[in-house]
């Protein structure tokens, strides 16, 4: 297995390891078994949704898809939106949770490195 391989690996991993607790917690605050207090109702939604997406990227990267990275970046830049979209919520004086501030900010960061490591193995396949 070459450099690449095992960096698809593990970003895959982790890919597939966070979109399976961003469904558990998601799903569970969906259906009320978890009080979260202020919640950002399309946050929520997206996020929760967004942890099927999360999976099927890390498969694809576990696999070296080529489509992995696109759907990474599409992921990146989607949760960038809706983070925006978020902070519009709070500098409107909307109620939320000073840990979804964090949340937002971790997703956007996990998802622009795991797009990072995914174009690299694509351009380094290439050659």
């Amino acid at each position: 297995m070459d450099r690449s391989d095992l960096a698809l690996r593990i970003t895959g991993g982790i890919a597939i390891g966070f979109g399976g607790l961003t469904l558990l917690s998601g799903g569970t605050t969906l259906l009320g078994a978890l009080d979260m207090g202020a919640v950002v109702g399309f946050v929520l939604w997206f996020n929760t949704l967004a942890g099927v997406a999360y999976i099927a990227a890390g498969l694809g990267l576990w696999r070296a898809k080529p489509w992995a990275y696109p759907l990474s970046l599409a992921i990146c830049l989607a949760t960038l939106l809706v983070f925006a979209g978020f902070l519009y919520v709070v500098l409107r004086g909307g109620a939320y949770e000073m840990r979804t501030v964090f949340a937002m900010t971790l997703r956007c960061a996990i998802w622009l490195g795991i797009a990072l490591v995914a174009r690299a193995a694509v351009r380094r396949r290439q050659t």
